[in-house]
């Protein structure tokens, strides 16, 4: 099988017409566009401490009741499915709209977790999920003096 490289652009378009081409090469490389034809999940930073893991997934318009947090064996699951709908009724028509929120996010937990010390709070559209580590797992600070 040969591999045959294609170029980007046929040799006479831009000589056509430069401005039709560069309006759609814009158009389809938009990141504005490009962003909401993309399934998109919150974005998350997860740090460690001394004691225990931090994940936090920025959530904003939701509120405590719609997060549900799973763990099984192993994995931390955050997931949402929240199904919101407004009816507006004026004149002789009706109009219903339909807004859905829903993802899942898994994680894999190392063998240094206590998992009876998970806790997770929800402040100003942050999801902060706590999971403590075990005794054995945190290293106690010492000092080394060099002989």
């Amino acid at each position: 099988m040969a591999l045959i490289k294609f170029p980007n652009r046929t040799v006479n378009t831009d000589s056509v017409n430069p401005f039709v081409n560069s309006v759609f090469d814009n158009l389809f490389n938009d990141s504005f566009i490009t962003d909401r034809l993309v399934t998109r999940v919150p974005a998350v930073n997860i740090t460690e401490t001394e004691d225990a893991y931090n994940i936090e997934l920025a959530a904003p318009g939701l509120q405590k009741s719609d997060f549900k947090i799973n763990v099984d064996k192993n994995i931390v699951s955050i997931s949402v499915d929240k199904k919101e709908e407004s009816e507006v009724k004026e004149k002789l028509y009706s109009k219903k709209e339909y807004s859905y929120t829903s993802f899942t996010r898994s994680f894999t937990l190392p063998d240094t977790v206590d998992y009876s010390n998970i806790e997770a709070t929800y402040v100003d559209g942050v999801l902060d999920v706590r999971i403590g580590k075990k005794e054995d797992a945190i290293v106690a600070k010492r000092l080394i003096e060099v002989k």
